[in-house]
């Protein structure tokens, strides 16, 4: 059993797109230190609970709790102030603006009484963990490789020094060299900083290599949960709880919950 303090707190947790339930009565917890990933197919409901926690999306049931606040209702823009902050799928970058100002955007939290030298303190560190922005500093995002631009991302989201990193399909699009060397950074990053990470993914190989532990969700429901090195022994979880087959096709399986 985990005796560290629980960071992160779902209970019971829906969430509906009109008649839709996309995610139904989730619960789950990501303790002080933790890398947590979240596992499933396409549509079976992650980025939906992504957003859930960082409040992009209202909940219809349930309860989302950071050190034991409640933050359901709180708004999204306001949850960096109590150390959570998402690094969506897709990225989502300013392309427009260069690598600089996309960092500072993420110190937004900080409020206008931050000073100069408490963001590019928070900058240096950043360009510290991504050499790599540091040369491309003032090149627009949108001129970036993808690897670089989930750099970039991930940057912008430590910009507000966070206690939680919520990462949605960090690996998407990405090379395997590359996606390596970001799952290789959030490890060091969780490790250096105690900065607990939470990670919704389909490479399920990779997250469970970095992980503590692991919730696989289908259907919207969590349908496992164990820890990370069980759970990458197991034959199953790939041609079973991921829908996937040996014959490349994708099916809506039935599964208990074990």
């Amino acid at each position: 059993m985990n005796t560290a303090s629980s960071f992160l707190s779902v209970s019971g947790l829906s969430v509906s797109y009109g008649q839709i339930r996309a995610i139904r009565d989730v619960s789950l917890n990501v303790f002080s230190g933790e890398i947590v990933a979240i596992l499933g197919a396409n549509g079976a409901g992650k980025s939906t609970l992504m957003k859930a926690v960082a409040g992009l999306v209202p909940p219809a049931a349930g309860n989302v709790e950071i050190e034991g606040r409640s933050v359901s209702r709180l708004p999204a823009h306001q949850r960096p102030g109590m150390g959570v902050a998402l690094v969506p799928e897709g990225r989502k970058l300013f392309t427009p603006l260069t690598v600089e100002q996309n960092l500072r955007l993420g110190a937004y939290s900080l409020g206008q009484s931050a000073s100069r030298k408490l963001v590019g303190e928070r900058m240096d560190e950043v360009l510290e963990t991504f050499p790599v922005l540091a040369d491309r500093l003032h090149a627009l995002a949108g001129e970036l490789s993808g690897g670089q631009q989930q750099m970039l991302a991930i940057g912008r989201a430590l910009m507000s020094k966070p206690r939680l990193l919520l990462l949605d399909e960090p690996s998407l699009g990405l090379a395997p060299r590359i996606v390596e060397d970001v799952f290789a950074t959030l490890l060091a990053l969780n490790e250096s900083r105690d900065l607990s990470v939470l990670i919704a993914e389909q490479n399920i190989r990779e997250a469970l290599a970095v992980a503590d532990r692991a919730y696989v969700i289908q259907l919207g429901k969590v349908v496992i949960e164990d820890d990370a090195d069980i759970l990458f022994d197991r034959k199953d979880i790939e041609d079973v709880y991921m829908g996937r087959y040996k014959d490349g096709a994708d099916r809506e399986v039935a599964c208990d919950d074990r």
